[in-house]
């Protein structure tokens, strides 16, 4: 699906002086869920992006997640379309070849972030850093918290999960997950409907760092089946060539 423009929304989520350290830090509950979910302290997830469709109404169709003053990360998937003078969009080179390995895509904004109170990085990973299955990590988005519902919620919704091996999530999705892909969920926790995009994120080194995008799942959002999520470590080298060309 293509969208002509899209709006960046940094919605009263925080700020720090480097990346992923919020102003004000994020209180999860653990079994917190974005189905049925659980609204966000304010200030606590400064990179979070809603990604909306130009116009009076602003609806918003996906997630996103700021990576720099100038550069917004998200999901192949979502089909930014953006004609000059929107930002750049630059989908990974593989995408639509296979659909489901190869979903990341960079947004160039037209102008720069004004990093405030309300908006600062996530840190990006190394691309030998290493997550390891049993992790508590986190997900945030304004998807939708029924898989049938029409609404979107108004407030930044937040989900601790634990991520699995590859191994683990083959047993629910088989073939389908590669090595480019991470697992997270499957304990009563599940994105849905608009979170795509978002960010997965893990705490290291005292700093929330960028593990996986919001890419596919149960078609019904089913919290006891894990979402699948792009593994951010498996596309550094791409996302520095373009960040570098531009």
């Amino acid at each position: 699906m293509a969208f002509l423009w899209v709006v960046l929304g940094f919605l009263l989520f925080g700020s720090s002086s480097g990346c992923g350290v919020p102003a004000i830090h994020p209180q999860l509950s653990g079994l917190s869920r974005i189905i049925n979910g659980e609204d966000a302290v304010p200030n606590s997830w400064p990179w979070q992006v809603s990604l909306q469709v130009r116009g009076n109404s602003g609806f918003h169709f996906c997630g996103g997640s700021l990576i720099s003053q100038h550069w917004v990360l998200t999901a192949a998937h979502c089909g930014v379309r953006a004609p000059a003078p929107c930002p750049q969009v630059f989908e990974h080179p593989l995408w639509g070849q296979d659909l489901g390995p190869y979903d990341i895509a960079l947004l160039k904004l037209a102008a720069p972030a004004l990093l405030s109170a309300t908006a600062s990085p996530v840190c990006l990973p190394g691309a030998n850093a290493s997550f390891p299955a049993g992790s508590l990590c986190a997900t945030t988005g304004w998807g939708r918290t029924r898989y049938n519902s029409n609404k979107t919620p108004d407030k930044l919704q937040q989900a601790a999960l634990p991520l699995l091996s590859n191994a683990e999530c083959k047993k629910f999705w088989g073939s389908k997950i590669t090595d480019v892909m991470i697992c997270a969920g499957a304990s009563g926790v599940s994105s849905c409907m608009g979170d795509s995009g978002g960010p997965l994120v893990c705490q290291k080194d005292g700093a929330w760092t960028l593990v996986g995008i919001v890419s596919w799942g149960s078609g019904w959002c089913n919290p006891s089946s894990p979402g699948v999520y792009t593994l951010v470590t498996k596309f550094i080298p791409w996302v520095l060539e373009i960040l570098e060309a531009n």
